[in-house]
């Protein structure tokens, strides 16, 4: 299980991106969610959910006191931000609603950033 973390958070981060790709590109062409937007968002948090299980399971295995429960923490939360961004933008129809989708999209990349660190760093 833990050889599969590295590339998992390696997908993820990649899946984030092109969310963020996205978003950025809907941000500077004011337009709105739609369902293709939706559907890159849906795709970042079923990897999400699935980091998470894996990051919880080898959480256990990081050998610095503290690192453990972090990366857990950061794996848990993660799959809550897509989520509460769609329905800001489903709910702001704004170019604005999309920045926000823009910037939750790069925290879900600098934290699966950090996921990855703490695991290759402490394991």
């Amino acid at each position: 299980m833990a050889l599969v973390l590295v590339p998992l958070t390696t997908i993820v981060l990649v899946a984030s991106l092109v969310l963020a790709v996205v978003a950025g590109a809907y941000t500077a062409l004011d337009r709105v969610i739609d369902d293709r937007l939706l559907l890159v968002a849906a795709v970042v948090e079923l990897l999400l959910v699935v980091q998470a299980v894996v990051a919880c399971v080898v959480a256990g295995q990081v050998r610095t006191p503290g690192e453990g429960p972090t990366m857990a923490a950061y794996a848990v939360t993660l799959p809550l931000v897509p989520p509460a961004l769609a329905y800001l933008a489903i709910k702001e129809k704004s170019r604005w609603a999309m920045g926000a989708v823009l910037g939750g999209a790069l925290v879900v990349a600098v934290m699966t950033l950090r996921i990855q660190q703490i695991w290759t760093v402490h394991a």
